[in-house]
């Protein structure tokens, strides 16, 4: 049973920066992380391969977050700028053992705890 363990949520104005952490317990196909805000949807954020340099992000996050990866740690990287309001959630490190890859579809087969993330205007 993977484990996915996140860290690095907090509370920032409008405008800021923050860098969410997750470290796997094992391998992974890929991994990366989705979100939910109170009363909304899960929302697939980004995704990054483990044997394939490509990443895929959610289009209302793409230009302002960068999702990256450290083999050697097991550990998967969600650096978020430019925050907005409306990217307050609780942000899910979210992994596949095998294809399909399905983070970006918020549906993976595994999932941490989750961190939130709240960003004030």
């Amino acid at each position: 049973q993977l484990q996915l363990v996140e860290s690095g949520g907090g509370s920032v104005k409008a405008g800021g920066s923050l860098r969410l952490s997750c470290v796997a317990s094992g391998s992974t196909y890929c991994m990366g992380w989705f979100r939910q805000a109170p009363g909304k949807e899960r929302e697939g954020v980004a995704t990054i391969y483990t044997n394939v340099n490509k990443s895929y992000y959610a289009a209302s996050v793409k230009g302002r977050f960068t999702i990256s990866r450290d083999y050697s740690r097991n550990t998967v990287y969600l650096q978020m700028n430019t925050l907005k309001p409306e990217d307050t959630a609780m942000y899910y490190c979210a992994a596949e053992t095998d294809l399909p890859c399905r983070v970006l579809s918020a549906s993976s087969q595994y999932w941490g705890q989750g961190t939130q993330v709240s960003v004030s205007s």
